[in-house]
C-alpha cells in the first residue's frame, strides 16, 4: 500500500514541472495558444493537457502503471483503474502543499525584502 505514495511523487514532479516550471515555458505558451485557437475540440483538448498539472497528471499516471505494472486491490484492469485514480488523487494532494509552501516562501521574502528597505541605514 505504500507503493502507491511514492508512485505518486514522481507523478506530481512531472506533471508540476511540464505544467508549471521555467524549463518548459516556451512550449506551455505554444500549448496555450493551441488549446484556444485550434479549429477542433480534440486538438484544443489535447494541447490543454499540457498546460494543466491536474489533467496531466493522468496521462503521467498511464505511463506510469505501464512501467510498474502496479494494481490496487485487485489484479487486472480493476486494479490498474484503483490504483491509476489513487495515484492521482495523491499527486495532487502532493502539488498542492507544494504549491500552498511555495506560495508561502515567496511571501516571506516579500515581507523580508520590505522589511530590509525600511530599515534605517548603519
Amino acid at each position: 500500500m505504500e507503493m502507491i505514495f511514492i508512485l505518486a511523487i514522481p507523478v506530481a514532479c512531472i506533471a508540476w514541472t511540464v505544467t508549471k516550471e521555467e524549463v518548459f515555458r516556451e512550449a506551455r505558451e505554444f500549448c496555450v495558444g493551441k488549446s484556444q485557437k485550434c479549429r477542433t475540440l480534440l486538438q484544443r483538448k489535447f494541447f490543454y493537457l499540457f498546460t494543466c498539472e491536474y489533467c496531466f497528471s493522468h496521462y503521467v499516471t498511464i505511463l506510469i502503471l505501464a512501467i510498474t505494472n502496479y494494481t490496487l486491490i485487485y489484479d487486472g484492469w480493476k486494479g490498474y483503474l484503483l490504483a491509476g485514480f489513487s495515484i492521482i488523487w495523491i499527486a495532487n494532494v502532493y502539488m498542492s502543499l507544494y504549491n500552498l509552501l511555495r506560495i508561502d516562501l515567496k511571501k516571506q521574502k516579500i515581507i523580508t525584502k520590505k522589511e530590509e528597505q525600511n530599515l534605517p541605514p548603519d
